[in-house]
């Protein structure tokens, strides 16, 4: 066999074409595939983040009154929300109570669950409050600001999405009275 004729047959000779272009195709598919999953994984993060502020603060709105044993297990409840995602070691939950009585609104009482060191942007126990562009706290009102802090960091790589710490708020006011105290 000459060397032209061994050209022309391997020019000709269609079998593995397959399988080169999907080894080809195979790094790229890869990433995709990842990309998706970091965005799918960073989406729901940012969902349960909300819906455990939006939920805490809404239980804590509901109680009649409020407890430090009572709020203990509300936080408990909302380490049930944040599955799979450890809201304990990676995250904070500050749940505060704001309320005005004859000047600027001040914040009555503050409980925080959680080992990240975050720390509320509304500010501390006995302070006035640094409350939300529209949220207005008038006199004789109390409001429960419930904030959910969680740090993301990518599962696969940094290159898609920056490792950064998720915060949101949600803010009710008590159904029942005030809750300007958290009992024993």
């Amino acid at each position: 066999m000459t060397v032209p004729s061994l050209a022309r047959q391997i020019a000709h000779d269609r079998r593995g074409n397959l399988t080169i272009e999907f080894a080809l195709a195979l790094p790229l598919l890869l990433v995709l595939l990842l990309t998706g999953i970091e965005f799918t994984r960073y989406v729901l993060v940012n969902q349960k983040v909300e819906r455990t502020s939006a939920s805490l603060a809404d239980l804590v709105a509901q109680s009649t009154v409020m407890t430090e044993d009572g709020m203990d297990n509300l936080f408990e409840a909302a380490k049930y929300t944040m599955e799979p995602f450890d809201v304990a070691g990676q995250g904070r939950l500050i749940v505060t109570s704001v309320a005005a009585s004859g000047g600027p609104a001040r914040i009555k009482w503050q409980r925080a669950y959680g080992t990240t060191a975050n720390s509320s942007e509304f500010g501390v126990q006995g302070a006035v409050a640094r409350l939300p562009a529209g949220l207005v706290v008038r006199d004789g009102d109390n409001v429960i600001l419930c904030e959910a802090f969680f740090r993301y960091e990518p599962m696969i790589y940094q290159g898609i999405i920056e490792e950064s710490t998720i915060r949101r708020y949600a803010a009710f006011r008590p159904r029942y009275g005030s809750l300007e105290t958290i009992y024993p």
